[in-house]
């Protein structure tokens, strides 16, 4: 039996997120072609982009601790993005689809703070500061990303799920 310490699951974790951000990756251009708000649309574009730069900032962070950038599946990211599917595919044409989707992008958001929140913690007391410097600029951006849709949601979002179906 190996020892398992904080490094492994400083690794472990890294791995999780990896695979994560690869599937969040690959969910928002289907969450943006379900969105019907521009706004949000371009929301999902923004954190597209922003992605793929924190892809590759855990690939730097995979360097700094010298193993190779592989994930490892993540059961709470795969069924916060199937519930996702399921509000794109229940709510479809209904005025409440872009609050739903809005909501199941901030539960996205909401894993990836806890996570990168976590292994920034976990960089720091493993001496990493470089990955620590990585990780908090990813972590400031998935915050913003939160706010961003927080104010989507209160300045139309939501009161536009309150229309009726015409």
């Amino acid at each position: 039996m190996t020892d398992k310490t904080l490094s492994t699951l400083f690794h472990d974790t890294l791995r999780d997120i990896y695979y994560a951000e690869r599937k969040i990756l690959k969910s928002l251009p289907k969450m943006k072609r379900a969105a019907q708000s521009d706004e949000l649309k371009a929301a999902f574009e923004k954190h597209e982009a922003q992605t793929e730069g924190q892809i590759e900032r855990l690939e730097r962070v995979f360097e700094i601790i010298d193993k190779t950038p592989r994930g490892k599946t993540c059961d709470a990211i795969n069924g916060i993005l199937a519930e996702g599917d399921e509000i794109a595919e229940e709510y479809k044409d209904n005025p409440a689809l872009d609050a739903g989707l809005l909501a199941a992008a901030q539960a996205v958001e909401h894993y990836e703070i806890t996570r990168y929140g976590t292994l920034k913690r976990w960089a720091t007391v493993l001496g990493l500061d470089e990955a620590v410097k990585l990780l908090d600029e990813t972590l400031q951006e998935e915050s913003q990303t939160d706010e961003d849709l927080t104010k989507i949601a209160d300045a139309r979002i939501n009161d536009a799920a309150l229309k009726d179906a015409a």
